[in-house]
């Protein structure tokens, strides 16, 4: 079901955050315009290996159900063509360097002031304000900055990178959600809107409960590997063939825990028997558990934990994953049109018990130029924009321009 259906996107976006937003939107029904550059186009098409049809397979997760369209923006003719395309859109999305949609003349105050409706959404890396607004940055780096890699990783050791780049994944998130907010509010107001959102503001999102816990108690979070630092038992343990993650989230599955390891007792010890207990005597439960569960195999203690209704998975691999039947049953890899290769991860939502699909096929480089500026070209609605009067050197910002919010691998 194409919600989004008569939406028009213009993404100038780059790596992640960005063109995940404008993905988003494309697979709810919006028609996606990604403007690239000609050398090369989005950076992350050479993120690789691996390679899908000469592009990184990471470009072709972040841009299904797009149209590409390649502009020079160093000429006064392509700053002229997109500042004519955005006019025929509905929202305008980027993630460009701090201060280089305005040196282009696309900042938000000029674009707005020409096309009141338009949703102008700016993903940058530390914030629209402050001493480091005008920073750029990548996905390590605000880890690093935001406090999530200190709570990452176990217990003293080396601060880790979380495995998916959360902060400019969730960012293009946030910036799809403002999107589909201002949408609703230009329906009834005619009004569009300026959005801003960062890689910062996100990772402080996704700290917040560590946050909470540190203003409540005054403590320093800490790494805690698996472990949760408000629930316990709730982590990874050792069995005689591997670990195990075992997750008794309140007393009565605590109690259900105790008694399928043989000790029904733990659920009357004082110490044990509550959860605020149990987090104040972790080291000393986790010990006693953790010499339990060595005695079995960990397909064992499954059998045994999901036959009593404890929650406990394995730690599974990727391959293992994309085996599995519940993976299959969900129908969420999705094959792209026109290609025997490539698949990938679908939208994480149904609309009537039915997964959005891919429209198009790859995103072919510049495959949608000629058929985007010549419909341009012939609506007779649009107003010329007088930048093919600007110089190339005021025109132009720089290289440096393109270079937005990156992740690091």
């Amino acid at each position: 079901m194409a919600l989004l259906s008569g939406v028009r996107v213009v993404e100038l976006g780059q790596i992640l955050a960005a063109p995940f937003a404008a993905e988003i939107l494309g697979d709810l029904g919006a028609d996606v315009i990604k403007v690239e550059k000609p050398k090369g186009g989005d950076d992350a098409r050479g993120w690789g290996p691996p390679y899908w049809e000469g592009d990184a397979a990471l470009f072709h997760q972040m841009n299904r159900n797009k149209r590409s369209l390649v502009l020079d923006l160093k000429t006064p003719e392509g700053l002229r063509d997109i500042v004519e395309l955005i006019g025929t859109a509905d929202v305008f999305v980027h993630n460009l360097r701090p201060g280089a949609a305005e040196a282009l003349g696309l900042g938000a105050g000029a674009l707005r002031e020409k096309y009141p409706g338009l949703i102008y959404a700016d993903i940058g890396a530390f914030g629209h304000k402050g001493p480091l607004h005008q920073r750029p940055g990548y996905e390590l780096l605000v880890q690093a900055f935001s406090g999530v890699m200190s709570i990452t990783g176990e217990p003293g050791g080396m601060p880790v990178r979380t495995g998916p780049s959360i902060n400019d994944l969730g960012t293009g998130m946030w910036a799809a959600i403002g999107i589909l907010a201002a949408l609703n509010n230009r329906a009834r107001t005619g009004e569009g809107c300026l959005l801003q959102t960062s890689l910062f503001e996100t990772a402080l999102c996704w700290a917040g409960i560590p946050i909470a816990n540190h203003r409540a108690s005054g403590s320093r979070p800490e790494r805690m590997g698996s472990g949760h630092p408000s629930v316990v038992p709730y982590g990874a343990f050792p069995t005689a063939t591997g670990p195990l993650i075992v997750a008794a989230g309140n007393d009565r599955l605590f109690e259900r825990l105790a008694k399928a390891l043989g000790n029904p007792q733990w659920a009357r010890d004082d110490r044990f028997a509550k959860n605020d207990g149990r987090v104040r005597a972790r080291a000393e439960l986790e010990r006693l558990i953790t010499g339990v569960l060595a005695q079995k195999s960990r397909d064992d203690w499954i059998a045994l934990f999901e036959a009593e209704g404890i929650p406990c998975a394995p730690i599974m691999e990727i391959p293992e994953v994309l085996a599995h039947p519940q993976t299959h049953a969900l129908e969420i890899m999705q094959k792209t049109p026109g290609s025997e290769a490539i698949e990938l991860v679908g939208l994480p939502l149904s609309i009537n018990g039915k997964r959005p699909g891919p429209r198009r096929p790859r995103l072919e480089l510049g495959a949608d130029t000629s058929d985007v500026l010549q419909a341009l070209r012939t609506d007779q609605r649009e107003e010329r924009t007088g930048l093919e009067t600007w110089s190339e050197e005021k025109a132009w910002a720089g290289e440096t321009t393109w270079a937005g919010n990156e992740t690091s691998k």
